[in-house]
């Protein structure tokens, strides 16, 4: 769902592309940043985000929170919960969506540090709207956490943006499918029974985008940090794209703070041996795909999307539950 206001933004470039005038009244090459302020663009970045943060916060209240118990205002302790998976993706996800409007900001032709500032407001306003409908439903909560990740997103860029008038360290995500057993449960609290397979069905869903986007189990959040840029010499051979990348991720997680669940009033619990709970952190390599040279403003653009992704490459592995190192020749 968050997804949905880069999509809205992106939908409205290309519905007015055709439309968009430089000041001088020449046309400019449609994915080519303008030099100077593009009223019309600056008008249809705004108005494209605004009306994105419209239908995101309202089709969020009328198809995720109307189906939850309401009550009053109220905070909500989430430290801990999902081995903080969430909590990073709070922390990738501030960042990357005021990073694009940033880039929108600069497409419009504004300065880059009002492209930033502008980034970083609708950023912080989408999350913690998110925030406050967390707030007013039984289930959850205002969580402090998430809004600390949050703003931790939106220092990232902002601090680089600052410091460097560039993004040195970018966060990106990976995802990949894990293969559940069909180890059958029986009910703590009565007669019934269920499966490992069923229980990540029901938490996770089963279409590859409900996975991609919603199993814990299959998501990695990297830090990646380009080599080059840190370095004073110009004539160094490592290529200017080639990071460093650092991540984390989670496996076996069937629940918000420990392995035990209901469904229909009947209690289970996953063998916590066969079924450790593993915090898992991650050395890979990766490519920023703003650093390839290109002279086509399109594939500009594309790699700029891209870049949201880590790119699959060799890692290393260590989790915090005995397992030790592990190498994958690629891993995504």
């Amino acid at each position: 769902m968050k997804s949905f206001i880069f999509i809205t933004i992106f939908s409205a470039f290309f519905l007015f592309g055709d439309q968009l005038m430089a000041q001088e009244g020449q046309k400019v090459g449609f994915f080519m940043p303008a030099d100077t302020l593009n009223k019309a663009r600056a008008y249809t970045l705004i108005g494209g985000t605004s009306a994105g943060y419209a239908a995101t916060m309202i089709g969020l209240n009328a198809a995720w929170y109307a189906g939850f118990e309401r009550s009053s205002f109220h905070l909500f302790n989430d430290w801990g919960e999902w081995n903080d998976m969430d909590k990073v993706g709070h922390f990738y996800s501030a960042y990357n969506e005021s990073l694009i409007l940033m880039y929108g900001g600069l497409w419009a032709g504004m300065p880059r540090k009002k492209a930033m500032w502008m980034g970083v407001g609708f950023g912080a306003l989408f999350q913690t709207s998110i925030e406050v409908l967390d707030g007013f439903s039984k289930k959850w909560g205002f969580s402090i956490g998430d809004i600390a990740f949050n703003t931790g997103g939106l220092a990232l860029l902002a601090a680089q943006e600052l410091a460097w008038k560039e993004q040195r360290i970018t966060l990106k995500l990976s995802a990949h499918p894990v293969s559940y057993p069909r180890t059958t449960l029986n009910a703590t609290n009565g007669q019934g029974t269920t499966t490992i397979a069923d229980r990540v069905k029901e938490l996770y869903g089963e279409k590859f985008y409900e996975t991609f986007l919603k199993d814990y189990n299959g998501q990695t959040l990297w830090a990646s940090v380009n080599i080059r840029s840190f370095l004073k010499k110009e004539d160094t051979k490592i290529p200017r794209w080639l990071n460093i990348a650092v991540g984390y991720g989670a496996e076996n997680l069937l629940g918000g703070f420990e392995n035990t669940w209901t469904t229909d009033d009947l209690s289970y619990t996953a063998n916590p041996i066969d079924f450790p709970r593993r915090r898992q952190f991650y050395l890979s390599l990766d490519i920023d795909f703003t650093r390839i040279k290109s002279r086509k403003p399109f594939l500009k653009g594309l790699l700029i999307c891209l870049n949201a992704l880590k790119f699959p490459a060799p890692t290393l592995e260590w989790n915090t539950h005995g397992g030790g190192f592990r190498f994958y020749p690629i891993y995504f």
